[in-house]
């Protein structure tokens, strides 16, 4: 289980931490913001285009193979991004970073079901959840402290020790899983790549209005109907498409989709409007806008008493895909 976290919660503080650097980055590699963005988009779009693709693959081959390819994808790329002197080499870096990262996180909580016993399940995805939420929570404050002792590069370099260690432990400690004996669909994996990557591209070049962006954008449309359409098809699809016909579900789905980009738009702009309009520092803007990510992740008590909260991260991190 500390693998499996500790897995987690490097994937997900990357997906955080990179945000506060970027006036830094951008500065020292002699950039502009809109360009330097794309240390977080690039990432991000790793993430989204495979995380699909790979929970499947974990299926078919294992889930412990799956995690400990990611890890160690996910270390070398953390190493790639500390070395990395221009944008576009950081930025390349960063997308194998992203792969890695979707390896961790898509089959993370699958893992779960053959760590913990069936009536203690509950608790290890609530703790799951919960060290996701507080690793996208603490980030800015992480990157704030590295930030102050050290430059931007430790920011992935520290990965690379405890993905070290954690490689060495996960080879040894983690559960092998049965496998599924359905072959993988390439063809969805294409398409769900298509759909999340012409759409992230298209919406980046929305600022140029030209005819490609239309392009981009309407085939991202295009190969969503189409992957939606071969999913229906298939006796084993990549994603179980009826469980939308569930209200709760896709309301669930469509509010973390909203609050997740809601989020993310400010969380990219903020360390911009902070250190060059306001003249903080990256401390300072790292220690300002964690309030903000821990109430957006904290609990909050429903009408009825329950708790309601750590939704949002647990799904944004890719902790639901694999169920």
């Amino acid at each position: 289980m500390l693998v499996v976290l500790t897995g987690l919660s490097m994937s997900v503080l990357d997906g955080a931490i990179a945000n506060i650097a970027l006036p830094t980055i951008a500065a020292e590699l002699r950039t502009d913001p809109a360009s330097a963005v794309w240390v977080v988009n690039a990432y991000q779009l790793a993430v989204t285009i495979s995380l699909l693709s790979f929970a499947s693959l974990g299926e078919l081959r294992g889930y412990r193979r799956v995690f400990v390819a990611g890890l160690a994808v996910f270390t070398l790329g953390s190493l790639a991004c500390a070395l990395s002197g221009s944008l576009t080499a950081l930025v390349a870096s960063r997308i194998l970073q992203g792969f890695g990262g979707a390896g961790i996180m898509s089959v993370n909580t699958a893992l779960l079901r053959f760590i913990y016993p069936a009536d203690q399940l509950g608790r290890g995805i609530g703790i799951n959840a919960l060290v996701g939420s507080i690793s996208a929570a603490i980030g800015p404050s992480v990157a704030a402290g590295i930030l102050s002792i050290a430059s931007w590069q430790w920011l992935f370099a520290i990965n690379v020790p405890l993905g070290v260690v954690a490689l060495a432990f996960a080879r040894r400690e983690l559960p092998q899983t049965p496998l599924a004996r359905h072959r993988f669909d390439w063809l969805s994996a294409l398409l769900s790549a298509a759909t999340f990557g012409a759409l992230i591209i298209g919406i980046d070049n929305l600022r140029r209005l030209s005819t490609a962006v239309a392009f981009e954008l309407a085939g991202a449309a295009v190969a969503g109907v189409l992957f939606v359409w071969r999913q229906r098809l298939l006796a084993y699809p990549m994603l179980a498409i009826e469980l939308f016909a569930q209200p709760v579900l896709a309301l669930s789905v469509v509010g973390s989709i909203c609050s997740f980009t809601a989020q993310n738009l400010t969380f990219v702009s903020l360390p911009f409007f902070l250190e060059e309009v306001l003249g903080r520092s990256a401390v300072e803007t790292g220690l300002l806008m964690t309030p903000g990510r821990w109430q957006s992740v904290s609990p909050r008590q429903s009408r009825d008493g329950s708790s309601t909260g750590a939704i949002r991260p647990a799904f944004s991190a890719g902790l639901v895909w694999p169920y």
